[in-house]
């Protein structure tokens, strides 16, 4: 059996303040598996954002252990947790986060030339991913020159030109009109299928929830898998 790209044990986040605690996640337990493709869903409040900081080693649990690659990112200093983010994780948000001064190609780039790849190799393959989501008309157009969706497949490219292994996604049709988000769906699932990369998608979007492979609940701390026909219907 392969090794997951994500694992989490026992995993809880405590918040304190002024002598008051809140425990978002409570001896939380996850696997993903390559090439998998997984949705969450939840109450607004229940943590999901939390649990994908954690999952994508943006931050660390109070208690128990998260891996990414196999490496506890607890026994890893700042500076490999950025390193292992880089090259083993995309993060696609809601608001899509491009730079405005940017071109989408150089947009794309960012991740690469933060690693210190040689320029011209990034070029090439900024364009390729850019090719890949369906933009390869658009290399040159700023942000405010793209749609939403447009702009949305510019942060989808972004997260994947470093050939993760997994994409961490936090509402990525939330501000997208119903045909948009169709579209992103069905980016996704072929994504997913051609690079055999694996997703993790935190949504409200009880539709892209129900396309994916697994569905979880987030409540009480804690995940539990959910069929994805009752979460539709729910």
């Amino acid at each position: 059996m392969s090794e997951p790209i994500l694992l989490a044990e026992s995993v809880s986040r405590v918040y304190r303040e002024g002598g008051h605690e809140l425990k978002v996640l409570d001896n939380l337990n996850f696997a993903l598996e390559p090439g998998e493709r997984v949705a969450i869903v939840g109450q607004s409040g229940s943590g999901k954002s939390t649990l994908l900081n954690i999952l994508g080693g943006l931050d660390v649990p109070s208690s128990g252990r998260m891996c990414v690659g196999g490496k506890d990112l607890h026994e890893q200093s700042e500076k490999n947790r950025a390193r292992i983010r880089n090259e083993k994780l995309g993060f696609v948000y809601q608001f899509h986060h491009l730079l405005p001064e940017f071109s989408a190609l150089e947009n794309v780039a960012m991740p690469l030339l933060l690693r210190g790849d040689k320029v011209s190799d990034i070029r090439e393959r900024a364009a390729e991913m850019l090719a890949a989501v369906g933009l390869s008309e658009r290399v040159t157009h700023k942000p405010a020159q793209l749609s939403g969706g447009e702009r949305q497949r510019v942060a989808i490219a972004r997260s994947l030109i470093g050939q993760p292994a997994c994409v961490l996604m936090d509402e990525p049709t939330g501000n997208l009109d119903r045909k948009t988000a169709d579209d992103v769906q069905l980016l996704i699932e072929q994504l997913n299928r051609t690079l055999n990369i694996a997703f993790v998608i935190v949504t409200h979007d009880l539709e892209l929830a129900h396309r994916t492979g697994r569905v979880f609940e987030l409540r009480d701390g804690g995940l539990f898998e959910q069929q994805a026909e009752s979460v539709l219907e729910g």
